[in-house]
């Protein structure tokens, strides 16, 4: 199978699952969560597209890849477990989860990869889901920011300028 079909429909699969989270969720905070992951998701399939352009077809195909294993995760796709997120505050740290066992997933592939063009490529998607990591916990901090400030009276001597 093509390493980069199979991480562009995971990639498909996420940005769907958190668009039907998005609309599902009432707060307002996770509705916007999850509208910016899936828009983040969806650079990140465009990004592979990219790549995959880039690459020697010869060493985009791993035999060794079933079509079962580019399947989103089971986590966030069960349907009891979206309909406790949709309004769960920490259900940022669930995202974190699967986003870090997608890096698990293709480092792993890459140790089972006997040709090192293979590997080579596995491991660049593993950076790049990495970077997207990166992005996921920067989204994260940005919408949580207007919850953080500072205003302690240990504070209240600095002048504002």
């Amino acid at each position: 199978m093509n390493i980069f079909d199979c991480a562009i429909k995971m990639e498909e699969e996420a940005r769907m699952c958190y668009e039907e989270l998005a609309a599902a969720a009432t707060v307002p905070e996770l509705k916007n969560l999850f509208t910016i992951l899936a828009a983040s998701e969806q650079e990140h399939r465009d990004a592979l597209i990219k790549m995959k352009g880039d690459a020697k077809p010869s060493k985009t195909q791993f035999k060794a890849l079933q079509e079962a294993a580019c399947v989103f995760r089971p986590l966030l796709s069960k349907r009891e477990i979206m309909a406790e997120l949709k309004n769960d505050p920490d259900a940022y740290l669930l995202v974190v989860k699967e986003e870090e066992k997608g890096i698990g997933f293709y480092v792993e592939l890459a140790e089972q990869a006997k040709d090192e063009g293979v590997r080579e490529i596995l491991l660049m998607i593993a950076e790049e889901e990495r970077k997207h990591l990166s992005i996921v916990e920067n989204i994260y901090a940005f919408v949580e920011s207007p919850k953080n400030f500072l205003a302690w009276g240990e504070f209240s001597n600095l002048k504002e300028y």
